[in-house]
């Protein structure tokens, strides 16, 4: 009995041993590989793996997909096509995490190599000044989807630490173009936290209309504006938004609402938009090295923005603030709908510059009134390093 107890004590301590070991030893996981393609009418879920996105893939209304963190989606424009549409009613849910993010990235490391991540909704847009009841408009995608509608608190879905790398695919201005980020008439309901839009041939993030907001955003490198709106869009939680433009860029922020004089506008806090020296314009025709531009009745409401970079390159281009047209001027900067405040500007020599579109103007601090102020403290964007903000090595914050 003495001999069967030492034995059963032996093999415990022995069991016992190989479990805190076992403990010890990292967990790998093993990335399944595939190809998502076609239409998603039923709902899904994509377990950690490395994907080859093929074709423009649409999540149907009433279909759910969801990605599990740190997968991985390649495209290819020898293929043709390649994006990611969630159509309204569908949504997506893509959680990554600080270190393990979820990747959107291309085989060619280009910017417009496919369409990025295009989201629809029904939130209120406005899209004419003429028009009345509920509004809606056709997107600029290629698709010609209509897009509006009257519910302010759609949910597409929940995007954390997402990445899209090497997007902004263009056939055509304004007609069928592409973002790394294109969020049509996105509601309130959807939650963006986290995202990163790398290299693209077109804006980083674009908002048409809709009541959606947006948290710890990086523009990097993108070749038109890092972020741009249009239709009215109105999001309200706003905060830490980084743009940093290198190489081909226009503005840092495009802000416009089709000429229609709205009652509301967005708001956003802690806004870094940073220009690399030597970074050009995509258009020798039009110069875009404004830091922040509003034209076509665009407002908003921003606050601790930190601007650096945007100096002239040739007389009458490159400030801080851009106003475009008299209307602009009038109702909104005048007006009091434009409110810029706890800004921070260097090495940006023109704080405003009035391009006298529809009949003269000239900008300055005292046409904000209370609604502009100056500040050597003001910090921007405050954002935490890690895997979700690094590519091939690049630290993308290194420069915020």
């Amino acid at each position: 009995m003495k001999k069967l107890l030492y034995a059963i004590a032996v093999s415990a301590t022995i069991f016992t041993g190989c479990s805190k070991d076992d403990d010890d030893q990292p967990i790998i996981k093993v990335p399944v590989q595939g190809e998502i393609t076609g239409n998603i009418t039923a709902n899904r879920t994509l377990a950690f793996g490395n994907y080859t996105l093929k074709g423009l893939v649409k999540i149907q209304s009433g279909v759910t997909l969801t990605i599990e963190p740190g997968s991985t989606f390649t495209a290819d424009q020898a293929d043709g096509e390649d994006g990611l549409v969630v159509l309204n009613g569908g949504k997506l849910i893509a959680n990554g995490t600080a270190d393990e993010p979820i990747v959107f990235t291309a085989k060619t490391k280009l910017g417009g190599q496919w369409a990025g991540i295009i989201m629809y909704g029904d939130a209120p847009i406005v899209n004419s000044a003429t028009a009345t009841g509920t509004q809606t408009a056709k997107s600029e995608d290629g698709q010609d989807l209509s897009y509006g509608g009257t519910n302010a608190a759609h949910n597409g879905g929940s995007l954390k630490y997402v990445r899209v790398e090497y997007a902004g695919l263009v056939f055509n201005n304004n007609t069928r173009e592409h973002n790394g980020f294109s969020f049509y008439s996105v509601g309130s309901g959807t939650v963006l936290e986290n995202l990163v839009s790398y290299k693209g041939n077109d804006d980083g993030f674009e908002f048409y209309g809709g009541t959606v907001s947006a948290k710890n955003l990086i523009s990097y490198g993108n070749t038109d504006d890092s972020f741009d709106w249009q239709d009215g869009w109105r999001g309200q939680d706003n905060t830490n938004w980084f743009a940093y433009q290198t190489g081909i860029a226009n503005y840092g922020m495009e802000i416009e609402a089709k000429g229609v004089n709205n009652a509301f506008w967005p708001k956003a806090t802690n806004i870094t938009l940073k220009r690399a020296a030597g970074t050009t314009t995509e258009s020798n025709s039009e110069k875009q090295y404004d830091a922040i531009q509003f034209k076509s009745h665009g407002n908003g409401d921003f606050s601790n923005i930190v601007i650096d970079g945007y100096a002239s390159v040739e007389s009458g281009f490159g400030s801080a603030v851009q106003i475009r047209d008299l209307a602009t001027y009038t109702e909104q900067v005048v007006g009091g709908k434009i409110k810029l405040n706890n800004v921070k500007v260097t090495n940006t020599p023109v704080l405003f510059l009035s391009q006298n579109s529809g009949g003269a103007f000239t900008v300055n601090a005292a046409s904000f009134g209370a609604n502009w102020s100056v500040s050597t403290t003001a910090t921007g964007a405050s954002l935490t390093k890690g895997k979700w903000s690094t590519v091939d090595g690049l630290d993308l914050l290194a420069n915020l």
